[in-house]
């Protein structure tokens, strides 16, 4: 499991005083940087070195959540296919499960623009970080 903390800014902020609704897709995709990290270490997004493209996205607010304290998102992995893996994500606030979501990740190829299978040294570190769902 990966964690961060993040720091909702004035301007995450929406007119009922919560943190806005769109906030949660960016602290989500930063906390997929570890992982992204495991197909291209460097984060060099030309089309040569970038292996991953994003094919779904999903959010189940829970609770809200204010200005005036720390966010932790921890991001793990849900399930690993042939050529796909799903990453689980969590925002905890004052220790309360806030919002949860998952991420589908496809291993793929822009130069060719096709799906390819996740190699076998990044499955196993990506199985370091597997936990199973309720």
């Amino acid at each position: 499991m990966f964690k961060i903390t993040v720091t909702p800014r004035f301007g995450d902020i929406d007119g009922l005083r919560h943190v806005n609704n769109t906030v949660l897709a960016v602290w989500f995709e930063k906390g997929r940087n570890p992982i992204f990290r495991m197909f291209t270490p460097d984060l060099d997004l030309s089309y040569e070195k970038w292996k991953l493209i994003l094919v779904r996205t999903e959010f189940d607010f829970l609770a809200q959540m204010y200005y005036g304290s720390d966010v932790e998102i921890r991001s793990y992995i849900t399930h690993i296919g042939n050529s796909s893996f799903t990453i689980g994500h969590e925002a905890w606030q004052d220790g309360e499960l806030k919002a949860k979501g998952k991420a589908v990740l496809v291993h793929y190829d822009f130069i060719e623009q096709r799906k390819k299978p996740i190699p076998p040294d990044i499955r196993s570190q990506l199985e370091e970080h597997l936990v199973k769902e309720d």
